[in-house]
């Protein structure tokens, strides 16, 4: 395309660094210009991608591993993976999909796909990309290529691991070959994946032709975050300094402002990034429990080589809220119990109880058998840490993270109270000054621009606000000029509008240039922050036109494409264009890492 033919929307650039560049290439030979494209495409590459992207092959083969991740999970998997891999002397890459040239995937011999799944069956967004390349007629036949997925995913859902069996389906389709059967991976995968690397590795090894040299992305994407000594697998011991709840007491919600103290940690963490919580069941609900099933609560149990007694393993080891269709149809064929064999033949109305009923719920639906200790434990998820969006930038806090969360409370069929297990956990069974364990997930995927000039729009109803509190404090201690946009959205204004005193002293300072607010019951006909982005559609244009940067966080199945529905709209209506090419264009920015998300 020529210079003169591009604009800012679809570019990193703002229209007056794009007339920069066309002054300074103009009257230059075309040798002249490939000379200087080169030189820039190697002044831009930081020493982390230029060893991520390089890859030298002196003989042989290398393995390509491609990891698709919303959370960090699938990131995680696919590390060990190559570590893995290592060990056995197989040259590998590993490759994040956001960072990986689509169409170098017609030169691979062998691959392995480590994919997440959002949602309603969606790929995460860093691999929408590739996801969506191996669906058209552009996609090259891929008959020399070698490959096997493992997909992770959560059972609860419809559309388990779809974006996996999406990956194998199209890529077998044009001719790859699949030399290790797919993993479709639950929640509690750290159980099921070590074995699914030694098998796929071998299988990788037998057909692979030494002698290749790749670096691992362990070598070549080393960051501050990434060095820290404390990770999932080795959390650090907090301590819970603040919990204050900052809805108002008529408030339909109960969300708490907590403040983590880090001392002693060294941990860093870069606004954008979640903070991991592993936390404890109620112990009240664990007795109740107990009671329910006539165990007895003193019985050792083995777990992972070591025994602990079952009522302790209840509490910290295993997953007693969210409920799984595989364990109601256990549950009911260990116990005999009528009512549950017969909700398990119809899966969409397994899944639909399963979401809305807590373990406790389905052991008060008694059978006609005694479960035993271990056939309980059988039925288990392991438990799993929870991620929370960063609220605070250590600019601002130093030794301190902070987050913002929403009770999850609500009362069964049989009116009796329930809470969430991490939420409850955080919110109301843990005091200040209580310990908690944590760890810091990188989100390469959610990050300030690089220039501080650069102008944002920040769209974040209700809990979703956290990363844009973080967003402000880094801004503000690094004197960032860019024009600031947030649109904010809850229920009521005077119950809901979460760090009011501290947006309202952003506005007034001329650090957030534009507040627009969607509080969706404080009139007749309900407001939500898609409806403020279609009401500044031409401002909203505009900012983007001149280069400004977009960002949602909050809920992933209706808000998120909601705003991203608006966001076509609005693209389409101001530039004059079609639905198609407005969400190519939209596309265009999401590739430009001007369009993130961080949606759950």
């Amino acid at each position: 395309m020529a210079l003169n033919n591009l604009s800012a929307f679809t570019s990193p650039l703002s229209e007056s660094q794009l007339a920069q560049l066309q002054q300074a290439t103009a009257g230059l030979e075309p040798v002249q210009i490939a000379w200087v494209s080169g030189y820039l495409a190697a002044i831009s590459q930081s020493p982390q991608a230029t060893q991520t992207a390089s890859t030298t092959v002196s003989s042989g083969q290398v393995l390509t591993i491609l990891y698709g991740s919303q959370t960090g999970n699938a990131k995680g998997v696919a590390e060990k993976l190559a570590e893995q891999a290592s060990a056995k002397g197989i040259a590998n890459q590993l490759i994040s999909m956001a960072d990986y040239k689509v169409k170098n995937i017609k030169d691979e011999t062998h691959l392995l796909i480590v994919a997440s799944t959002n949602g309603e069956g969606e790929a995460p967004d860093d691999a929408i990309d590739l996801h969506q390349y191996l669906a058209t007629k552009k996609a090259p036949k891929l008959n020399n290529l070698k490959f096997a997925v493992l997909g992770l995913g959560d059972s609860s859902y419809e559309f388990f691991c779809q974006t996996g069996k999406d990956f194998e389906q199209r890529i077998t389709a044009l001719g790859g070959e699949v030399i290790h059967d797919r993993l479709d991976a639950d929640v509690d995968y750290e159980s099921v994946t070590p074995s699914w690397f030694e098998a796929a590795l071998n299988k990788i090894e037998a057909t692979i032709a030494k002698g290749g040299v790749a670096a691992t992305a362990m070598q070549a994407t080393q960051t501050a975050t990434q060095a820290n000594k404390y990770n999932k697998q080795s959390p650090f011991t907090a301590t819970l300094s603040v919990s204050q709840k900052i809805t108002g007491d008529r408030s339909a919600k109960d969300v708490r402002h907590i403040e983590i103290d880090l001392d002693g940690s060294d941990l860093s963490y870069t606004v954008g990034d979640a903070l991991g919580v592993w936390f404890k069941n109620d112990e009240v609900m664990v007795d109740t429990l107990i009671g329910k099933l006539g165990v007895d609560a003193e019985k050792q149990i083995s777990i992972d080589d070591r025994l602990t007694k079952f009522r302790q393993a209840l509490i910290e080891d295993y997953e007693l809220t969210g409920t799984h269709p595989a364990f109601i149809e256990g549950y009911g064929k260990l116990t005999n119990n009528s009512e549950l064999l017969k909700l398990a033949e119809d899966k969409n109305a397994l899944r639909e109880f399963a979401n809305n009923h807590q373990i406790i719920d389905v052991v008060s639906e008694q059978g006609n058998e005694a479960i035993s200790e271990e056939q309980f434990i059988s039925l288990l998820r392991r438990i799993s840490p929870r991620l929370y969006s960063i609220a605070s930038s250590q600019s601002e806090v130093e030794d301190e993270v902070h987050l913002t969360i929403g009770s999850v409370l609500f009362e069964n069929e049989q009116g009796e109270a329930r809470s969430g297990a991490a939420s409850g956990f955080l919110n109301h069974r843990l005091a200040e000054g209580g310990e908690v364990k944590v760890f810091i997930e990188e989100n390469h995927n959610f990050r300030l621009p690089t220039n501080p000039d650069t102008a944002v729009i920040m769209v974040g109803p209700g809990t979703g606000i956290a990363p844009f509190r973080a967003f402000m404090q880094e801004r503000e201690a690094g004197d960032a000029t860019g024009k600031n946009w947030l649109i904010f959205g809850d229920q009521t204004f005077n119950e809901d509008f979460l760090y009011q005193t501290e947006w309202q002293s952003h506005l007034k300072s001329g650090r957030l240039n534009k507040l627009d607010l969607a509080f969706s019951r404080d009139q007749a006909e309900k407001i939500y922050v898609q409806d403020r982005l279609r009401e500044n559609a031409a401002e909203v244009y505009q900012w983007l036109q001149d280069g400004a940067h977009f960002y949602v966080c909050g809920d992933a199945n209706r808000m998120a494409k909601d705003v991203h529905t608006a966001l076509i709209e609005i693209i389409s209506e101001q530039g004059n264009i079609n639905a198609e090419q407005a969400e190519q264009q939209l596309n265009e920015l999401r590739k430009a890492k001007r369009y993130q998300r961080d949606v759950y």
